[in-house]
């Protein structure tokens, strides 16, 4: 769902970031199966928008300060980091880079408007918990796991943060931070 879900992240950075003509996506190679479905969503949004998409990558540290290189040099007007296990491990530095390169980007996950990035869309982690809490104890009672059907978190969550959005000198249309889960001050 997370990968579906970078269409409608662009879609949103877009709405932020108005006039941005070149988004950054970055991704880590290293997961082809999924860089591959989150960029094939990214790509279809930017172009339905008018706007070039362009990818770096990133699957070590010295990878991330290289991609970060790469998308000043391409005069990236924003960036998409894609929902990815080694990127969300490393949230702090990629917030850190988009900040002091002035960057405005979305993450996929909550964790980086809370380390200062400006703008979060992504699956609702707590409703995962309960849900997994639910099938924990179904399995405690002792239902079989191959009984139980496959279920996907659905409630998906914005995080604005507003703080972030000054700092780049960017205004939060009334209508997204209306629809925001969740605003930082």
């Amino acid at each position: 769902m997370l990968a579906e879900a970078a269409g409608k992240r662009i879609e949103l950075l877009l709405e932020l970031v108005p006039t941005a003509k070149s988004v950054a996506h970055l991704r880590n190679p290293t997961n082809p199966v999924y860089a591959e479905a989150d960029a094939r969503e990214a790509q279809v949004a930017a172009h339905a928008r008018g706007v070039r998409l362009f990818f770096v990558d990133a699957s070590s540290l010295s990878e991330i300060d290289t991609a970060f290189a790469e998308l000043v040099q391409q005069h990236a007007d924003a960036l998409h980091v894609s929902a990815d296990g080694f990127l969300l491990t490393h949230l702090d530095k990629i917030v850190a880079l988009a900040a002091r390169y002035s960057v405005p980007a979305i993450y996929a996950f909550r964790q980086a408007t809370t380390l200062g990035g400006l703008m979060s869309y992504g699956t609702d982690f707590p409703q995962a918990w309960r849900q997994a809490g639910v099938y924990a104890g179904r399995i405690l009672k002792g239902e079989k796991p191959a009984d139980l059907p496959v279920q996907q978190v659905t409630k998906m969550e914005l995080i604005i943060n507003l703080k972030t959005a000054k700092t780049l000198g960017l205004d939060v249309p009334l209508g997204l931070s209306a629809g925001a889960n969740e605003v930082i001050e």
